[in-house]
């Protein structure tokens, strides 16, 4: 135990000096405040290089809406309970009607009474970004209070859960259900991959659960298919959003764009939010792979 906590304090106090040891990427960061100066809305951007440190940001410390990326910090929430032996990750769970988030979820069309493994549940949550499965390990650790408390512990000080937890009724009414920063919200997903979120085990599983993302048609889309990506988005009417970390050939990076106040406000694949996401995913990866040529295939955009 004692071992544990140095370590999460080695964590804590690596995440705090994380924004003041940082190298600008001059000519990244030129690029980056080209591609959003002509939003219609508010944008805000974050981009590392793990192999390099070297960053590039644009309002990367304004406080955003999370939409469905808070999925990430909650699902943070049920390993941490599992770690500590107050879950168990292969237990059997028992679907209630009372769970239901109403909407197109998977884990909503059950009947009363089925059976679901939690493994599962946890699954649902960030693959096909399930509300109803988020809604219910939200409950089950203690809803966003304790979820907060954690993220409070690993330095962060913007990424909260708001819906359903209390005393958070102003932030939710003005950022929805979880609020972050284009920085935190990539330093977390950073955490992960390092194996430095809960344990390295439980980094690695929430991790496997982050490469296998059914909405892979924005930021993903402009990734070469077989290289592995780690990754999250979000949507509501007024705003879009995505971390992603990718596994490149020649060095991970990661990067998250965010969106609030947006005019267009449609649903559509052009929406402007969308393309702002796939331009800037496309710019990122022929960046940091000038090499790699790729594009995608004819014809794919029947598959949008």
């Amino acid at each position: 135990m004692k071992k544990f906590y140095v370590w999460l304090v080695a964590c804590f106090i690596g995440l705090n000096s994380f924004a003041q040891t940082e190298k600008i990427d001059a000519k990244l960061n030129k690029m980056i405040s080209e591609l959003a100066k002509n939003f219609n809305g508010d944008v805000g951007i974050y981009v590392k290089s793990l192999k390099t440190g070297k960053i590039a940001s644009y309002n990367a410390d304004t406080i955003f809406p999370t939409a469905s990326m808070i999925k990430v910090p909650i699902t943070c929430g049920v390993f941490d309970k599992i770690e500590k032996g107050e879950l168990d990750y292969n237990a059997q769970l028992i679907y209630k009607d009372s769970l239901l988030y109403a909407g197109e979820d998977i884990l909503g069309s059950f009947k009363d009474g089925e059976k679901i493994w939690l493994a599962k549940v946890l699954m649902l949550m960030i693959t096909t970004s399930d509300n109803t499965a988020s809604l219910w390990c939200q409950s089950m650790v203690g809803t966003g209070t304790a979820i907060n408390q954690l993220m409070e512990q690993y330095g962060f000080q913007y990424t909260r859960v708001n819906s359903r937890t209390p005393e958070r009724q102003a932030n939710q009414r003005k950022y929805g259900w979880g609020q972050t920063t284009p920085r935190e919200m990539a330093t977390l997903l950073t955490l992960i991959r390092e194996g430095k979120m809960i344990s390295p085990a439980a980094s690695e599983r929430i991790y496997r659960n982050l490469i296998r993302i059914y909405f892979d048609n924005h930021a993903l889309s402009e990734i070469p298919p077989y290289v592995q990506v780690a990754s999250k988005s979000g949507a509501v009417d007024a705003s879009r959003s995505e971390v992603v970390l990718v596994n490149a050939p020649h060095g991970d990076y990661v990067f998250c764009i965010i969106t609030k106040n947006q005019q267009d406000t449609s649903w559509k694949y052009d929406n402007e939010g969308w393309i702002l996401i796939r331009n800037l995913s496309r710019m990122l990866w022929n960046y940091f792979e000038p090499k790699s040529n790729w594009q995608p295939a004819k014809g794919m955009e029947k598959y949008h």
